[in-house]
């Protein structure tokens, strides 16, 4: 074979060698972008029937209006059994939305279901409508998050507590009678020792039920005892950390009637309990 043979030969080999290439890279680039793609698909996919579950979930629930306003957090000096911590001060709030009921058992299992979380339990004392109980400060707050919500920050929860008629600050909330508090609570003169189905009870001003009585809510804020003291005026967050959360409102574990005034302030460093359980708030 001749050498100018040969060096055809050569060329025609290196052509179809790279032809062979560009060929296969080619088709690994298409296959590439097309898993590329599906796995966009999926993932836009996955994302849409996320959206839709919580969509779903979000449903369920129904908001009360609360009106922008100033109110006196707090209690007064001659209140009974009023804590050291509950220095009254002035608070002027934005307007925002509040949950007219406790998170319950129906709603939290929903979102158990769709992030593969384990189900609190229940006591045997039912789930459905009932609030949902032995949740931490972490799963209310991670729930709250993932629904599209908040938890209601300490100053927003006692506004909406205590919002009487005229705007007029009541004590328990939706009366300032202690012989009426079984027509607005649960608590442990009528609870039975139990949990009962939200809104079974009448609702305050506002149209929010079980404010107080039935479970303690977590609140947003860090504790801080000294907290109201320097507290800012307008739409207060809390002290920026701390060891513990707050908690409102009493429970069906509660006799005794102060304990679960609107002004009462319970904080623990998280943790789960049967008289624990909480609501949602978002803005406007």
């Amino acid at each position: 074979m001749s050498k100018k043979n040969k060096i055809l030969i050569y060329l025609c080999l290196w052509l179809i060698a790279n032809v062979a290439y560009i060929v296969y890279f080619k088709v690994q680039v298409k296959a590439e972008e097309k898993a590329k793609a599906e796995a966009n698909n999926a993932q836009a996919s996955a994302k849409a029937k996320e959206q839709s579950i919580k969509d779903k979930l979000l449903s369920t629930f129904q908001w009360a209006d609360i009106p922008a306003g100033t109110f006196s957090m707090g209690s007064p000096e001659n209140e009974k059994n009023r804590g050291k911590n509950e220095t009254m001060h002035q608070v002027t709030l934005s307007a925002f939305k509040m949950g007219k009921y406790e998170v319950t058992f129906e709603q939290y299992d929903f979102f158990c279901v769709a992030t593969g979380r384990e189900k609190p339990g229940d006591e045997g004392w039912g789930r459905g409508n009932h609030p949902v109980i032995n949740v931490s400060w972490e799963d209310a707050n991670a729930f709250a998050k993932w629904v599209g919500c908040r938890l209601p920050t300490e100053a927003e929860w006692e506004y909406s507590a205590s919002f009487g008629p005229a705007t007029k600050k009541t004590k328990w909330s939706g009366t300032n009678d202690e012989k009426n508090l079984g027509k607005y609570a649960w608590y442990g003169a009528n609870s039975e020792s139990k949990t009962h189905p939200v809104g079974t009870k009448q609702p305050n001003s506002l149209g929010l039920y079980d404010m107080t009585g039935n479970v303690w809510e977590w609140c947003n804020d860090w504790y801080g005892a000294d907290y109201y003291a320097n507290s800012p005026q307008n739409n207060p967050q809390g002290p920026s950390t701390g060891s513990s959360r707050v908690l409102r409102g009493g429970s069906w574990n509660d006799f005794d009637h102060y304990s679960f005034r609107t002004a009462n302030r319970l904080n623990l460093p998280g943790g789960h309990n049967d008289y624990y359980g909480f609501r949602c708030a978002k803005a406007l």
